[in-house]
């Protein structure tokens, strides 16, 4: 049974960490993941405001430091 459960849990690791690396992508290409999905609306490529790209960048490295703890804390939490 404790076979199941270790894959359970690296199974749900790699589950986590996959959210992780989009909102890593969407801290070093801000442009790009505003525009993910909605290209295809331009004929030419939409000009982002700066502001738009240092609040998307920050939403980012905020979401960078949190959601790590959140995740340590429900793991602490459920294997304690």
């Amino acid at each position: 049974m404790r076979v199941v459960s270790d894959v359970f849990e690296v199974a749900l690791i790699v589950l986590l960490l996959i959210p992780y690396g989009i909102i890593i992508w969407s801290y070093f290409k801000p442009k790009e993941s505003l525009l993910l999905g909605r290209r295809r609306l331009y004929k030419n490529e939409p000009e982002i405001p700066e502001d738009v790209i240092r609040n998307q960048k920050a939403k980012s490295l905020i979401t960078i430091i949190v959601y790590p703890i959140i995740v340590i804390i429900i793991f602490v939490y459920s294997y304690s």
